[in-house]
């Protein structure tokens, strides 16, 4: 009777370790096991902030990612995450398994999106490539590159943040604010931008604002980092002559959505930025420059030109006359116009 009572009692105190083994088993092949094994799209999914790990579930649940809701929870419970899940845009792999899905999600391993900033961009070429990841709210975009409490939290002296946006390659993400983007790309160019190449520029005269516009200028006008300190020199030899600079981009800086050559009647343009018109530097920068325009307009060439004019393939001609620059600009102008008529002529 004693041996029975015991058989009882053994079987009652094992019944749930076996079922807590036979549950661990479920749940294990569960989570090591595809979700779709034979899918190979991906699913992107987005997480609100604030939302609970259920309505999470419900959210994964209806992009067909998790089938079991209860077992992923008990899954994610165990990993112990179950408030630790980060807001944001998921992707995942419709081969993806439960076990990998919810490290993804614990982890905040929130999808990416890499976008370069060129050199030489403008603020709203800026904002379009921002957009077209629809990373940023545009409106608020504008709004906070002239906001004079935002522009001076940023330790930036003027009424722009244009020139101010780095032209680097980012990685980011849809969760991040459009202000936090753009506070990024200022601290981008503040790292790249050293204190010391600031303290170079002051002794040739340029405060950082200054500095910024020479260098988007001389970005401007050529894409070639060779010829650049050509460029600068140019420029510096103008400035202490007291004459124009006379930049072609100037003259059209503040033309919404320009596209195509700079024409004569862009060089009677009334713009505070239009260089055939003043004297000096615009006041302020017209995009945002890269290193080597920096470097360019700290460490000009050490030449007599004045002039330069495009050759056609990128780069240009400089002479120290305006005599020989006006025969390099007929030359080089009817050498562009026979190649576009061949051009056209092979269409």
């Amino acid at each position: 009777m004693k041996s029975k009572k015991s058989k009882i009692m053994l079987y009652v105190l094992s019944l749930p370790v076996i079922v807590a083994l036979v549950f661990g088993a479920i749940l294990f092949s569960y989570a090591v096991t595809p979700i779709h094994s034979a899918k190979e799209k991906t699913v992107v999914v987005d997480i609100p902030t604030g939302s609970s790990l259920i309505q999470i579930i419900k959210i994964l649940h209806d992009a067909d990612l998790v089938q079991n809701r209860f077992l992923f929870h008990v899954l994610v419970t165990v990993k112990g995450g179950a408030r630790s899940v980060r807001a944001g845009e998921y992707e995942f792999a419709a081969t993806i398994t439960p076990s990998h899905l919810a490290d993804k999600l614990l982890h905040g391993d929130i999808k990416k999106y890499p976008v370069t900033i060129y050199e030489d961009s403008s603020l709203s070429q800026v904002a379009l490539r921002l957009q077209e990841n629809k990373l940023i709210n545009e409106k608020d975009f504008f709004e906070l590159s002239q906001d004079a409490e935002f522009l001076s939290e940023l330790g930036i002296r003027s009424s722009s943040m244009e020139g101010y946006l780095f032209p680097d390659t980012y990685f980011l993400d849809r969760s991040m604010t459009t202000r936090r983007i753009m506070r990024m790309m200022v601290e981008r160019f503040q790292s790249k931008v050293s204190p010391e190449m600031i303290r170079q520029a002051a002794q040739k005269g340029l405060n950082v604002h200054q500095f910024v516009t020479f260098a988007s200028l001389v970005g401007k006008e050529s894409g070639c980092a060779a010829e650049k300190p050509l460029i600068a020199a140019v420029f510096y030899n103008r400035l202490k002559k007291g004459m124009p600079l006379q930049s072609d981009p100037t003259a059209v800086y503040d033309l919404k959505n320009f596209k195509g050559k700079v024409m004569r009647s862009h060089y009677k343009r009334e713009s505070p930025y239009n260089t055939y018109l003043i004297r000096g530097l615009p006041p302020g920068p017209i995009a945002s420059p890269g290193l080597d325009s920096f470097q360019a307009v700290l460490q000009p060439a050490a030449v007599d030109y004045l002039y330069f004019v495009s050759k056609g393939d990128g780069t240009h001609h400089f002479s120290s006359s305006l005599m020989a620059h006006n025969d390099a600009t007929v030359r080089f102008r009817n050498m562009i116009n026979r190649k576009e008529k061949v051009e056209e002529t092979v269409r």
